[in-house]
């Protein structure tokens, strides 16, 4: 680091931070604004910085960057702030990632959907895991590869150019007006993106949309990393996780908890996973399927980013189309499918179904005989042929210890892929490495969905495989001591406030193993118009969450994980996990997740307090 202030202040900053920029994947939604993600944590930062202030206190007064480390954090800001500094560009236009093939493709998905150019020039040779021909094949991406000596041997065309460096000093560009984007990759660490030029800044948000959707960015340990090397000038160590060791511990667990004995495969979070799912079977229907349509199924009301992610994928190949598929708050998921499959089977197109069990956030389990019953009708095309059949995604993230897969269990005989995200009940909340395995009929489709995985570089860093490695044998049992928490707070509000509506599983479903941690809470309202009614409950939301985080601040957090190691915490998911889901599949209502280590006496305390109030 050149400038000797900010290396001494770098230096002070990261003996003084709060640890939480280290190890928490999720952080706190009433300090943070949504839309002033990086830029509020950076101003503030460098009112620090201005001042010589790196006070532990001061840190930890700082509003959230994002709010969840998988979008980016505190210590990937910082990094990119420094890195901008140190080569006379902007925060903003640097960004970080934990893989190193997504910047290149991010840069491609916009120029294929604006139909520009893209030449991709780099030195030496490309990592291997850079596949060009399946990125061509099955992205539908339009490059052309330019093997050069130098840098300056890069002629500009019409269109971008992107300048990718394999180096152990993944900080410093050697900037020039020919290339655009400049891509630094680094072989244990990640990668760095530089946007270069004013005229390729309307590229920002959308390749920070690619990082939040199709990625993570660079882990809060790597950035740690390279920040330290930095501001010391000393060769990164190569830590021993016992990768091998680790990730056989891993892929036992994730087998014994699933019942199932196929392969398993762990990536940098759960839309990783779900990413190297999509595309996978993507490539597998192409290949087995030419000429079809691929219908991708998809509750319209579930997790933003697994809504978002799938819309992404459609937009940008002709053949894929996203089709809605309603399963909660009155509508039945069995009835619902069997709707759907007949008019792709009409249609003659192939089926990929995405569905969470219990779903999000109703808390609801579809009547699982008659769910497999569905999937596993033979359905006749407007030709009288034999339809394809659907492979079901199942997100079993709020349940993953249901057995699903194995033999003889409901789906065994259905083609059914199930995931996790790890920053739940796998990792506690320590990371954001998800998993996905698949019963015996998929294992070609699990091939193909491993090799997209290594083509994104979305595998799951070593560090991420030791901490799975430690905290998925524990996991069954914190799963059920949440549950335990979570009936005996729910059975309280129903006694308490009975007008209140709560959505949670039953006890007869919880006999059967559905046994979540999470609920949602629709308040009792009260006004003349509809409108009236919903401004009430909505501020009631408010009420009941403030009043939760500020009389138990050490225990409960507005945020929006669950299966977290200890502790509380609230949401309201119209305004979190569900971000870019449409307005009218939104749900304002409260949603709560409870751990197996909390004060549940206090919170009941609290939230009769709250009661009385209203």
């Amino acid at each position: 680091m050149e400038d000797k202030q900010m290396n001494n202040y770098i230096k002070d900053v990261l003996k003084n931070m709060p640890t939480d920029w280290l190890n928490l994947t999720t952080h706190r939604l009433d300090i943070y604004e949504e839309k002033l993600a990086k830029t509020q944590f950076l101003e503030q930062f460098e009112i620090l910085f201005n001042a010589n202030d790196s006070d532990p206190s001061a840190l930890r007064e700082l509003p959230t960057a994002f709010d969840y480390i998988r979008l980016g954090h505190p210590l990937s800001c910082l990094l990119e702030w420094v890195i901008a500094n140190l080569n006379n560009s902007k925060a903003d236009n640097v960004i970080s990632f934990s893989s190193r093939t997504i910047p290149v493709m991010a840069v491609l998905r916009k120029n294929l959907l604006a139909n520009k150019n893209t030449q991709i020039a780099f030195t030496g040779t490309l990592p291997d895991f850079f596949n060009a021909q399946v990125l061509k094949d099955v992205y539908g991406y339009k490059f052309d590869l330019l093997q050069v000596d130098k840098l300056e041997d890069v002629s500009a065309i019409d269109g971008s150019t992107v300048f990718i460096s394999q180096q152990d000093d993944i900080c410093h560009f050697n900037l020039q007006s020919n290339v655009d984007f400049f891509i630094n990759i680094h072989p244990q660490l990640g990668s760095i993106l530089l946007v270069n030029g004013e005229e390729n800044e309307s590229y920002i948000s959308e390749i920070q949309h690619v990082r939040r959707r199709e990625t993570i960015a660079m882990t809060p340990a790597n950035c740690h990393a390279v920040l330290n090397l930095l501001a010391d000038s000393s060769a990164i160590e190569n830590t021993d996780h016992n990768t091998a060791e680790n990730k056989l511990s891993v892929v036992n667990s994730i087998q014994s908890v699933t019942g199932t004995n196929t392969k398993a495969l762990v990536a940098s979070s759960g839309l990783s996973i779900q990413y190297a799912i999509l595309m996978g079977l993507v490539h597998h229907a192409e290949e087995n399927h030419s000429g079809k349509a691929i219908k991708i199924v998809v509750p319209p009301n579930c997790y933003g980013g697994t809504n978002d992610q799938a819309r992404r994928v459609a937009a940008c190949l002709d053949n894929v189309e996203v089709v809605d598929l309603p399963v909660d708050g009155g509508n039945d998921m069995v009835q619902s499918i069997d709707t759907v499959l007949e008019k792709i089977a009409a249609q003659d197109a192939v089926p990929y179904i995405i569905a969470e069990i219990p779903t999000n956030p109703r808390v609801e389990v579809p009547e699982l005989i008659k769910l497999k019953e569905v999937l596993s009708s033979e359905r006749k095309t407007a030709n009288g042929a034999v339809a394809v059949d659907p492979v079901f995604i199942l997100d079993q993230t709020f349940c993953p210890n249901v057995h699903f897969l194995g033999e003889g269990e409901i789906l065994s005989t259905v083609r059914t892929i199930s995931f996790a995200s790890g920053s739940k009940f796998p990792s506690g909340g320590l990371c954001t490495a998800g998993y996905c395995i698949g019963n015996k009929m998929t294992d070609a489709l699990i091939d193909k969905i491993e090799l997209h995985l290594q083509l994104c570089d979305n595998e799951a860093t070593a560090l991420q495989i030791e901490i799975l490695a430690k905290q998925l044998p524990s996991m069954l049992e914190r799963i059920e001591g949440a549950y335990q928490n979570t009936r005996e707070f729910v059975n309280y509000i129903k006694e308490t406030l009975p007008t209140s509506k709560i959505n949670f599983v039953s006890e007869q479903l919880a006999e059967q193993g559905f046994t979540p941690s999470v609920f949602s809470l629709d308040l009792p309202t009260k006004g003349n118009t509809n409108e009236e009614k919903e401004t009430y409950k909505r501020a009631l939301n408010h009420k009941l969450i403030n009043l939760m985080i500020t009389e138990i601040p050490d225990e409960s957090k507005y945020c929006v994980s669950y299966g977290q190691l200890k502790g509380c915490y609230w949401t309201i998911p119209a305004t979190s996990t569900q971000g870019t889901t449409k307005e009218g599949d939104k749900d304002y209502i409260a949603r709560v997740a409870l751990s197996a280590n909390m004060n549940l006496d206090l919170h009941k305390k609290v939230f009769l307090k709250f009661v009385e109030s209203i």
